[in-house]
This record gives structure tokens, C-alpha cells and sequence, in this order.
């Protein structure tokens, strides 16, 4: 049974005042600071220009008046669905209900024979998605790594049936290409039955890094939500600053920082369609000052990532979010501590669509098969604690405990077995819970290597393809697939 949807708004970092705080704030940056851009954006600050956006074009800045980002804001939807194929694990984004899954654009993966790193493949981001299929507390599956093997112009296309042969989960990937984000919706017409009810049951979306860090719109990326808000592909609006080097290095300054970006991406986003589905997809994280690299599994990117949640909160616009980072270079104790805190964190604040909270190692550099797996179990001990604790007749347990009485016992007891394998998590089987002897006449193996034999399984022994046959080979033969099984 999938843990997902479950309510988290246990955890609050900033209080009322402090989000109005940081929201008319935000408000002050884009009417007097401005947002920059890269070149090629005619057309979009055509539109924000007759919007009522004031455009300096020898400084390469735009203006937003706050009434024109708060008008635009509310047209955006507080509450929607992301579905997956088969309805199971559908996505009711909004509020303070959680669900958690892959990400990331790694380069390398830990191989399965070796446990070394190599480069990714299609074949890779295959089995990622056929692994996911499997695990019932990864509510999603994102696209996971880059695929070394497919030419960059074929590569939105690729991602996308590779997903989709591996999982009927819903599929999100950040899209490098509008003609690439055409083909997909094209391809994903064709898995739905046609354009209309892709539109009306959506079971792909996309993320895009609209914005670069500090203050500044992408071209491709911003014609890449156009154009999905156009077709009614839902999308993210990203920004993912580090604290110290692309934002500052308070967490505050951070947080208020990425409220502006993500203001402004989320305008331009409806003033293209309004009412288009879209997620703010802050991401804040830290720069290590010592070597200025990349810090995802901090303790304070969860307090900021929950804050995040508060933020899109105050808006009403349901949140793109991550956890379960690492820096660590394999599966080890230290990338169970970080991801654990921060999913924990971030489950806990109830964000919505939780990626990266799954596979992920060495600051989003590496995945690993066996990852998914451990990753899984945090993530529904995570999402059990959202559950709380029910108290009412049955779960009281008065008539038990009148029926075993003083001295008695309640192993044989109807009681126990009724709520024996629901009342506590029972996990994915990775947790070794034996005896020593047992474990020891078992080879002794450790978490990596328990979650190596059963990645092997589920790959190597599992069904070949979440697609018919027919519809593979209609698909097979309209596009350019180098995924080969």
C-alpha cells in the first residue's frame, strides 16, 4: 500500500508573521531590484511589458509590480492531481499532503556487479523507473540520471519512454528542449489514447530551472514553461541557490531570495495560460565554504525546505521540494543520517512532491540501484509518523485487556492479530531484524549488500515492459528510441 497523501504540517519553522514578512519582502525585490535575463527573450518580455512590467533593456532588467504578481499568483491552482497510469498512485498535490520520489540528473551510477561508479545509460534510467515500480513508499518517479548513450536532441523523447516501459507511476522530467517537450507530449498522447485525455488526466509533467540563480530568467528553460503551460503539461518553476555563494548566507536571505524568484517564474508562468497547473519549486541548499562545492544533506536545508513549504503555502500553490540528499559516496551510514534527517524534515513540513528523496549519493552526482531500496524504507517510516496514533475503541484495546487480565498475555489474543502487521511499519524487508546467529548463517551481509540482492531481483527477474506490445512498436516505430531490452 503507498504511504502517500498523507497529512504533514507538523513542523513549522517561521511563524505567520515571519512569512508576511518574507512574502512582502519578496514583493519589494521585483518591483525595485528586478529580475534579469539571458538573451532571446523577445517574446516574453513582449508579454510582461504590455502586463505592465517595466523592461530596462540597457540594463537587461524587468520590473513586476506587486499587484500584477499577486493578481497572477491567485489565478494559479491551489490543488491538483498528477495521475499515474493505472490510477494507483495518483498525485493530489495541494495543502499539506506529502509524497516523495526519484530525481536528479546524476552522471554517474554505483554498478551492480562492481560497486563502482561508471557513466549512466537509457538502460539505467529503465531499471531506475522498473525498481520504483516495485517500491510502495516512492510515490513518483522523476527522471534520475543523464543518458551518456543518447544524442542531447533525442534525449527528452528517450527519458521519457524509458520511464514509462519501467513504471506506470507518474513521470516527471526536466525537459531540455520545446521541440523535445513536443515530441514527449506526442509520445504520451499516443500512451493515454489521445491529446484530450493526456490534458484532462496529465501523467507526465516536467521540472524546469527557470531561474538562475541569483535573480535571472533561463531562455530555454523559460520557453519550456510556456510552452507546457500552453499544451497543459503541469511544470515546475525552479530555483535551487546555495546559501553563500548563489544567495545568502543566512537562511532567511536565502529563503527570501528564492520567494522572489519563484513569484516572478510563476507570472510569467500564467500570465502565458492562466490557471495552468504549476508547482514552486524552491530548492534551497548550502555551498561548503571550504571548497565551495555543493551541500545538499545539511540539516538546515530540511529547516529550509520546510520553510519552503510555508512560503508556497501563503500563496496557495501546492510545492516542489527535496530531501534525501547526501554527500556521502556510497550507501552508507552517513547517507542514512542526512537522507533520514532531511526526509524526515521535509515529510514532517508537508511538502508536496518531495523528489530527490530517493537513489541519490555524493551531492546528486551519483545514484545507486541499491539506494532506491534503502531510500524507500526511510521514506515510509517517514510518512508513518504522519499517521499519528489512533485513539478510540479498537485501538484502545480495553476488551484485550480485560480478556488477558492481570499476568496474562496477549500473543494468542484476536486483537493482536488484527492490528499485528498494520499498527507498526513493516518496511520494504532491507531492515535485518533477526538474531545474529541467523544473520551470521546468512553471510553476515550488510545493508548494501541485502539491497544489491534484491535490486538483482526485481531487474534481472522482473516483467520486461509497463507497455503493450502493439503500442511499443507503434511508439517504437513513430520516434527515435535507443532504449533496447
Amino acid at each position: 500500500m503507498s504511504s502517500g497523501g498523507n497529512i504533514g504540517d507538523l513542523y513549522k519553522p517561521l511563524s505567520s508573521q515571519q512569512i508576511e514578512t518574507i512574502h512582502q519582502k519578496a514583493l519589494d525585490i521585483l518591483e525595485e531590484i528586478g529580475i534579469t535575463y539571458e538573451a532571446g527573450m523577445g517574446d516574453t518580455l513582449g508579454m510582461l511589458e504590455n502586463a505592465g512590467c517595466r523592461i530596462d533593456k540597457k540594463r537587461s532588467l524587468i520590473f513586476f509590480p506587486r499587484y500584477l504578481v499577486e493578481k497572477m499568483v491567485n489565478n494559479a491552482p491551489g490543488e491538483f492531481t498528477l495521475y499515474s497510469r493505472d490510477g494507483r498512485n495518483d498525485l493530489h498535490l495541494g495543502k499539506d499532503r506529502v509524497y516523495a520520489g526519484t530525481g536528479g540528473t546524476s552522471i554517474k551510477i554505483l554498478d551492480l556487479d562492481t560497486g563502482k561508479a561508471r557513466q549512466t545509460l537509457v538502460q539505467d534510467q529503465y531499471n531506475v523507473a522498473k525498481l520504483v515500480d516495485t517500491l510502495d513508499n516512492i510515490h513518483f518517479y522523476q527522471s534520475c540520471c543523464v543518458c551518456h548513450d543518447v544524442p542531447p536532441e533525442k534525449y527528452d523523447v528517450n527519458i521519457l519512454f524509458a520511464a514509462m516501459m519501467g513504471t506506470t507511476k507518474h513521470v516527471m522530467f526536466g525537459c531540455n528542449f520545446d521541440y523535445g517537450l513536443q515530441e514527449a507530449f506526442e509520445l504520451a498522447s499516443l500512451v493515454a489514447g489521445n491529446r484530450e485525455e493526456l490534458i484532462r488526466r496529465p501523467i507526465f509533467s516536467i521540472s524546469s530551472c527557470a531561474i538562475i540563480s541569483p535573480l535571472k530568467f533561463c531562455t530555454q528553460s523559460i520557453a519550456n514553461v510556456r510552452e507546457a503551460a500552453k499544451l497543459g503539461i503541469p511544470t515546475t518553476i525552479t530555483s535551487a541557490p546555495m546559501s553563500g555563494s548563489t544567495a545568502p548566507m543566512t537562511m532567511a536571505g536565502t529563503l527570501l531570495m528564492i520567494h522572489a524568484e519563484e513569484l516572478a517564474g510563476i507570472t510569467v508562468h500564467q500570465l502565458t495560460q492562466p490557471g495552468a497547473p504549476v508547482l514552486y519549486g524552491g530548492l534551497p541548499a548550502l555551498a561548503e565554504m571550504s571548497s565551495m562545492g555543493y551541500r545538499g544533506g545539511a540539516v538546515e536545508c530540511g529547516m529550509m525546505m520546510a520553510a519552503v513549504h510555508q512560503l508556497s503555502q501563503r500563496i496557495d500553490i501546492p510545492n516542489y521540494a527535496s530531501s534525501g540528499l547526501s554527500d556521502s559516496k556510497i550507501p552508507d551510514a552517513q547517507a542514512g543520517w542526512e537522507k533520514a534527517m532531511t526526509t524526515l524534515i521535509s515529510v514532517m513540513g508537508g511538502n508536496n512532491y518531495i523528489h530527490h528523496a530517493a537513489g541519490m549519493l555524493e551531492s546528486m552526482l551519483t545514484i545507486a540501484y541499491e539506494q532506491y531500496i534503502i531510500d524507500d524504507e526511510i521514506i515510509g517510516a517517514s510518512c508513518k509518523l504522519l499517521e499519528g496514533i489512533p485513539v478510540d475503541e479498537e485501538h484502545l484495546a480495553y476488551s484485550a485487556i480485560k480478556e488477558a487480565g492481570p499476568g496474562g498475555n496477549f500473543i494468542m489474543n484476536p486483537h493482536t492479530y488484527s492490528h499485528m502487521r498494520t499498527e507498526y511499519f513493516q518496511g520494504n524487508g532491507i531492515s535485518d531484524k533477526r538474531s545474529r546467529d541467523k544473520w551470521e548463517a546468512d553471510g553476515s551481509k550488510n545493508t548494501w549488500k541485502r539491497a544489491n540482492e534484491m535490486a538483482r531481483h526485481v531487474i534481472f527477474d522482473g516483467a520486461s515492459s509497463k507497455l503493450e506490445k502493439n503500442l511499443e512498436k507503434t511508439l517504437r516505430d513513430k520516434f527515435d528510441l535507443y532504449l533496447q531490452l
